[in-house]
């Protein structure tokens, strides 16, 4: 017995190293192409940073120059600091500050807007996802076949629609449009679907609580990440709405900061003794956006602890 254990650990330990062996190449063959993926995808990423950041940067540094530096001197380097508070001076006095009207126009447009379109779309999404109704597949439908419609197709039946109404130039004629938001609806409805388990709507029924009650008290607390994410991104849309406001406003006082930038870029570029206008909208541009990433590093945190919260399963 004891020879014969020790035969078969001799031919064992004979044949472990061939297998090393021969298994060792086809490892480092796969640690190779894992190494060779991993240096594709961190290049990838740091073009993908460079394409979102370095037109950014530009905008910093170019808020550092007057008009004249801004064609003499190298894009992507700092001009004199004092010039970034020039700048800032000549914007906000410039047609008596007309700039910091636009901004609140702005920001009253995006967040009436967005918080507007985030409470439609999330009780729209909701009922979508736990409620069955006779024509709900095809509301739905309509919905996702909305979102393919592009926004300069409804640009014209929307004009004569709010100008039958007698809303043109005036802020309803942007606040209006902008609660509908198809692609929330969809997001939500997927979400509400997966987030707000059934039994707990069963259990609040059975406590006597109505259907509208539940749903502010109980389900909009389950939905809270999708709500922000709708409302970022709407944010940021109207915020950013260039087209709309361009065919609905006629009044310079009820211009968002985009209409308002572009005109006074309009007369830069036409020159007659504007031109000095260049640094001011770029510096200008530069302020539009501060709001923007205020609210997503401010929203961020409810955002990040929502989704964690949900993924986490007793």
């Amino acid at each position: 017995m004891t020879s014969t254990q020790n035969l078969v650990s001799v031919s064992t330990a004979d044949l472990l190293p061939e297998r090393k062996q021969r298994s060792s190449p086809r490892r480092r063959q796969r640690g190779h192409l894992a190494d060779r993926r991993s240096n594709l995808l961190t290049i990838f990423m740091w073009v993908a940073v460079a394409y979102f950041v370095i037109p950014l940067l530009w905008l910093i540094v170019s808020t550092t120059k007057d008009n004249s530096a801004l064609f003499s001197s190298f894009g992507l380097w700092f001009g004199k600091s004092f010039e970034f508070f020039t700048n800032i001076g000549n914007l906000a006095t410039f047609q008596d500050g007309v700039f910091w009207r636009w901004m609140l126009n702005t920001a009253l447009y995006a967040v009436v807007s967005a918080v507007g379109a985030s409470i439609l779309a999330t009780a729209c999404g909701y009922a979508l996802a736990k409620y069955r109704f006779r024509g709900s597949a095809a509301v739905f439908a309509l919905i996702l076949g909305s979102i393919m419609v592009p926004l300069t197709a409804l640009a014209l039946p929307t004009y004569l629609v709010f100008a039958a109404g007698n809303l043109t130039d005036t802020p309803w004629s942007i606040i209006l449009p902008s609660l509908i938001s198809p692609f929330g609806v969809y997001l939500m409805k997927v979400y509400a679907a997966d987030s707000v388990d059934d039994s707990i709507l069963e259990a609040a029924r059975i406590d006597g609580s109505g259907e509208l009650r539940t749903f502010w008290t109980i389900s909009l607390r389950l939905l809270a990440p999708g709500f922000v994410t709708v409302l970022l991104f709407q944010l940021v849309a109207t915020w950013n709405n260039y087209f709309l406001p361009l065919i609905m406003l006629n009044t310079p006082d009820l211009y968002p900061v985009t209409v308002g930038l572009a005109q006074w870029q309009a007369n830069a570029s036409a020159g007659g003794g504007a031109q000095v206008l260049f640094s001011t909208v770029l510096t200008g541009s530069f302020v539009s956006v501060i709001p923007l990433v205020v609210a997503f590093l401010f929203l961020q945190r409810f955002w990040v602890s929502g989704l964690a919260t949900g993924g986490v399963k007793g």
